[in-house]
């Protein structure tokens, strides 16, 4: 029996097509859907609120953290491990006549440590965002995305036929509603770290698109047999290996950092993993498939060819 190898399939990706067309649209409802009922868990740098990491001499459990909290005034704040069992991170939302750090946080310790077992309760950090602050950053963030969008949108007009910009543009949009989606759905919360990964999904996933779009355009002229859907499947085989080993390496980084990289960085790594699954999908799935259906053929990619053809007498 022969042995795989990347370099050398053969693999009918298009058949499949319409298949994952109609997974993607019900998954972008989803997504859209979850955003718009759900909204997102958005973290202190948007909300504004104080951040308050404790450590114990010995583990103690959330829900007493939580039941202690409540009790001296603070029932809406957040709670979760931080790294260990004897970490605890605590997020309070701004609130009416909100103190300062330096206030709230001695408050929080005091509290936690008149109950029994968090005598030996000390301060590792304290941190006050303001609710103007979270706002400006709200937008800016926004705008961020969006200009990146924009100017994504502007190259590809330019580097390609419509319709493999317009295939570009829809994976990106794509990859980017997923990944946001996913946050909301979870309501995994999101930070400027998980807007500093969704900016570099956009990246990534333009990157690997234009990778396969390039070779599709390729093909399409130095080929003259072949239907336009067994070309794009040849373009696509032909570039998997580096799709793959990009996909594969970056996710392995990524992963890595997810469980050794601490809960600051827990969103950026779960973004980061999302978007670099779905932005390899959407590469074959999304932006050749798009392309496909709009009705692109070879005469689209070789305007002088034909031109000269035309003007022949």
């Amino acid at each position: 029996m022969g042995r795989f190898s990347l370099y050398n399939t053969n693999i009918d990706f298009l058949r499949w097509r319409k298949v994952a067309m109609a997974w993607s649209i019900i998954v972008l409802l989803i997504a859209v859907g979850s955003l718009l009922i759900r909204g997102m868990n958005l973290g202190l740098d948007f909300t504004g609120g104080t951040v308050i990491e404790v450590q114990y001499p010995q583990p103690v459990e959330i829900p007493k953290v939580r039941e202690t909290l409540a009790k001296a005034g603070f029932g809406d704040a957040q709670t979760q491990h931080f790294g260990t069992s004897r970490d605890v991170l605590i997020r309070i939302p701004p609130q009416d006549g909100q103190r300062n750090a330096a206030t709230l946080s001695n408050d929080v310790l005091h509290a936690l440590q008149a109950v029994e077992g968090g005598a030996g309760a000390t301060l590792a950090r304290a941190e006050f965002v303001g609710p103007q602050v979270g706002q400006e950053l709200v937008e800016q963030g926004g705008l961020a995305a969006l200009g990146a969008l924009a100017g994504i949108l502007i190259y590809v007009m330019f580097r390609f036929e419509w319709r493999l910009a317009v295939g570009t543009i829809a994976a990106t949009v794509h990859d980017v509603v997923f990944t946001v989606g996913w946050f909301s759905l979870f309501q995994i919360e999101f930070d400027l770290t998980v807007l500093a990964a969704v900016l570099a999904v956009i990246g990534y996933s333009v990157n690997d698109t234009v990778v396969v779009l390039d070779r599709i355009r390729e093909n399409f002229r130095k080929r003259r047999k072949g239907s336009a859907m067994e070309i794009m499947n040849l373009s696509i085989n032909e570039t998997l290996s580096r799709t793959i080993m990009t996909s594969f390496v970056t996710l392995l980084s990524v992963i890595v950092l997810y469980f050794f990289g601490g809960v600051v960085m827990h969103g950026f790594s779960v973004a980061m993993i999302v978007g670099i699954v779905v932005g390899t999908y959407s590469s074959i799935y999304i932006a050749s498939a798009s392309a496909l259906y709009l009705g692109i053929s070879r005469e689209d990619l070789s305007p002088r060819t034909r031109d000269a053809v035309d003007d022949r007498p």
